[in-house]
């Protein structure tokens, strides 16, 4: 049996299978494991007219935003987590400056929901949250409905598909079978949505790490269409056991981005001006990476998977 070649860099993997006009799931891992290297580098290769889908992507859609790739954002927040406002996303929501921006408003729980829908292959998932509120108003995913079974009213959270769905995870191997663990947000129903998966990782190992630890593979490969090794590929979130978070540099973006100059200054010394993700990494410099990765080893009890 002949395996299809996943493993490849990320300027193949993004050329291959990031096109405009994308619907793309991003920062699935709430505040862990953003895959910032990936969004870089579709900066770099200029996609457009994309629509990002996710929970709380912190400022990666920002900065995608900022550099003219957005046209619509499917999501429950985006904002600095350490901050607090994005200035990219409301200038473009309020003056439209890259470009004009859509937004489809959720909460957190509604779209996981109708990612999850996707996943499972419904229509929709009912819930009870929202209800009352203004986000349901004229809204085109969320609907209020009356429960066949028992009369009660709720909401139907329409399902949300992916074109492709962008992960970070702690180590995969060829196949694309990958571990991941720490905070998981709506990664996996994310992975299983999307008609395409790209996957980064921060360490390609043997099959056999990944066979001998078969609980752990939440994302299995048949669902993974690319793979590329990509050490600190969520910097500045953090990836549990790998990377710490960069606090400072959420700072630091936020006082360099206030206004539109300062984004552009910033775009072209941090991802423009940069040769893929190695130059970034350069940019950050060896003395700052070694700051973030943990200092403290906590492995988890050892498993016992004899008969």
């Amino acid at each position: 049996m002949t395996h299809v070649q996943k493993v490849m860099a990320l300027g193949e993997a993004v050329s291959r299978h990031v096109r405009d006009g994308m619907v793309i799931a991003m920062g699935t891992g709430l505040e862990s494991c953003i895959p910032f290297a990936a969004g870089h580098e579709i900066i770099r290769q200029g996609r457009r007219d994309l629509v990002l889908v996710g929970p709380i992507s912190d400022i990666l859609f920002d900065q995608l935003i900022g550099a003219g790739c957005v046209a619509k954002v499917i999501a429950a927040w985006v904002g600095n987590v350490g901050a607090g406002i994005a200035y990219n996303f409301r200038r473009a929501v309020e003056e439209g400056i890259p470009r004009p921006l859509a937004v489809e408003d959720h909460s957190n729980l509604t779209v996981a929901l109708a990612v999850s829908a996707a996943a499972m292959g419904v229509p929709y998932l009912p819930a009870r949250t929202a209800l009352g509120t203004d986000i349901v108003r004229d809204h085109q995913r969320l609907r209020e409905v009356t429960c066949p079974f028992t009369g009660e009213r709720l909401l139907a959270v329409g399902a949300l598909r992916p074109d492709l769905t962008i992960l970070h995870a702690q180590r995969c191997d060829r196949h694309g079978n990958a571990h991941l663990w720490g905070n998981l947000g709506i990664s996996l129903e994310a992975a299983r949505a999307a008609e395409t998966v790209l996957l980064t990782c921060e360490e390609l190992v043997d099959d056999a790490i990944i066979t001998g630890d078969p609980n752990r593979t939440l994302v299995p490969g048949f669902l993974v269409s690319a793979v590329a090794e990509v050490p600190f590929g969520s910097h500045p979130s953090p990836t549990q056991g790998y990377v710490n978070r960069d606090d400072r540099f959420y700072d630091e973006y936020h006082e360099e981005t206030r206004a539109r100059a300062g984004f552009l200054a910033w775009l072209d010394r941090m991802v423009l001006g940069t040769q893929g993700h190695a130059g970034y990494l350069s940019r950050l410099g060896e003395d700052r990476m070694a700051r973030l990765r943990p200092r403290t080893p906590r492995p988890a009890a050892p498993v016992n998977y004899g008969f």
